[in-house]
């Protein structure tokens, strides 16, 4: 087989490589990547000087909205994950009186429910937002104590925001196209942490309402935080009972 080069315009370091495995690690995962194979070095080094897009045809380029794997129930239980953090967030109406939610399990047992951050005049997305935010400074900690660490999300919306689509605005100057990029100030700062978090958590999706414990725990709870309307994001003190918590009506 010829020997090829491959010439990434925008993906986790951009550049000139030789091989396939070298090029795939830049561009898989990374929204927006852009890269393209060349057949001789001159070619490629000619593309990447900026004679290239032009002259050296389609360059191939990752969909910015990939796809967002949700995992169930056996999937989570069985991951080997020493912190398991659960966030929800939630509004009522929407937008209205929102409120946010961590629960924090350790080697799959209940450890800490957190609640708060009250905003008379929030959105379930800014809810949402928040209650990952939280996580994500959580996890944080729980690395520097040494623990591995998996974040989970029933919102689609926050994970693609801060892992793809704040990629592509900050290559923008944070900017997009067709308005504003709303939430941006928190954006900006969870973006910032979650790169440089990225390489040590895992930040991944599950349905709300299908038997999670940790997520209905975040869902019930989450109310809690509407109803208390506190504006710190504080733990909570009492007893975890379960099965009381469970029983609250859902968000």
């Amino acid at each position: 087989m010829a020997k090829k080069f491959y010439v990434v315009w925008q993906g986790r370091e951009t550049g000139i490589f030789n091989d396939w495995s070298t090029c795939k690690k830049q561009i898989d995962g990374f929204a927006g990547a852009r890269y393209k194979s060349f057949k001789t070095l001159a070619e490629a080094e000619a593309a990447f000087a900026g004679q290239s897009v032009a002259s050296a045809g389609p360059v191939k380029k990752r969909a910015s909205n990939q796809t967002v794997k949700t995992y169930t129930a056996a999937e989570i239980a069985a991951m080997k994950v020493d912190t398991k953090i659960f966030t929800d967030g939630g509004c009522e109406p929407n937008p209205g009186k929102a409120g946010s939610f961590v629960a924090v399990y350790r080697d799959n047992r209940i450890a800490e429910l957190w609640y708060g951050l009250f905003n008379p005049n929030g959105t379930n997305n800014t809810a949402e937002l928040n209650a990952l935010h939280q996580a994500m400074i959580m996890a944080k900690t729980e690395l520097k104590d040494g623990k591995s660490v998996a974040i989970f999300c029933d919102s689609k919306y926050s994970i693609q925001f801060i892992t793809q689509g704040a990629i592509n605005w900050e290559n923008r100057g944070w900017k997009k196209q067709g308005g504003e990029i709303k939430n941006l100030a928190l954006i900006k700062e969870m973006f910032v942490l979650h790169q440089a978090l990225k390489e040590n958590i895992k930040v991944l999706h599950v349905n709300g309402h299908v038997g999670v414990e940790g997520n209905e725990l975040a869902d019930r709870m989450s109310i809690v935080a509407i109803e208390t309307r506190d504006r710190e994001f504080r733990r909570y003190n009492k007893s975890i009972d379960v099965e009381a918590i469970l029983a609250l009506r859902e968000g």
